[in-house]
């Protein structure tokens, strides 16, 4: 093995919720790795995040969906087949946290959120998969998070949803790694994003949830650049049905 491996020239991504948050910060990683990245959201932004990946020398396009809609997935991938006929790499990075305090919820809101945060990703990946198995390679990255494994104040559904993020994962591992689709999941901690941003606004919150990792700091983008890239390369050819806690020690403790 040698550094090309981790090169993603002549690959096509495409990120959904690529223009913000998390989605937004793999999306240029990857753009910057050399692969071309469609950015799928329900933002209206297009000019904004296309610009962005250009301006890093790279290319990239935007589609707008609701990617809880699964004809109109349909109607986009046949788009981006289109145009170019493939997709080597999937994020499903797409989600929701309401924070509704327990005795507050109802139904719409839970299943709002289980249909953006785990429906969304299994329809998409199921999609997705009848082209990677003709290509016999691919790549799927779901995004975690830390409450797959611990509850949050006012976080059911969310707590709810990325927990079964964490079991699709390894479900569509077990179908899929045979055909040389790679399923893995990255669990971020705290990066400033826009459902942190309550968190951000509060120095004092900041430097606690700091506190609790092994590291006295929350995450930054560019630490989210090595392991998306790597998961996503041909430098990862072994690694499978994980979920990554790209959490600074926080999960560890």
């Amino acid at each position: 093995m040698d550094l090309a491996n981790f090169s993603l020239n002549n690959k096509i991504a495409l990120v959904t919720g690529g223009s913000s948050g998390v989605g937004k910060m793999i999306a240029l990683a990857l753009a910057r790795a050399g692969a071309f990245v469609w950015i799928v959201s329900t933002r209206d932004n297009a000019d904004e995040i296309v610009s962005e990946i250009e301006q890093q020398g790279s290319e990239g396009a935007f589609f707008q969906v609701d990617v809880t809609d699964s004809n109109k997935l349909e109607t986009m991938l046949s788009h981006i087949y289109g145009v170019s006929k493939k997709i080597d790499i999937l994020v499903n990075a797409a989600g929701i946290n309401l924070r509704i305090p327990a005795e507050d919820l109802l139904l719409d809101d839970w299943q709002k959120t289980i249909n953006i945060n785990l429906t969304a990703p299994y329809c998409l990946s199921q999609l997705v998969v009848k082209k990677m198995k003709e290509n016999q390679w691919g790549r799927i990255i779901n995004i975690a998070s830390l409450q797959s494994l611990r509850a949050f104040d006012n976080s059911i559904p969310y707590g709810a949803s990325k927990g079964g993020v964490m079991q699709l994962t390894r479900a569509l591992a077990q179908a899929y790694s045979k055909n040389g689709i790679l399923v893995n999941a990255i669990a971020p901690g705290f990066f400033h994003t826009k459902l942190t941003e309550s968190l951000f606004q509060d120095p004092e919150k900041l430097k606690v949830l700091a506190a609790k990792t092994m590291m006295n700091r929350n995450g930054e983008e560019e630490d989210l650049f090595g392991i998306s890239v790597f998961l996503c390369s041909d430098a990862n050819s072994y690694i499978t049905g994980q979920t990554i806690f790209l959490d600074g020690g926080f999960s560890a403790q």
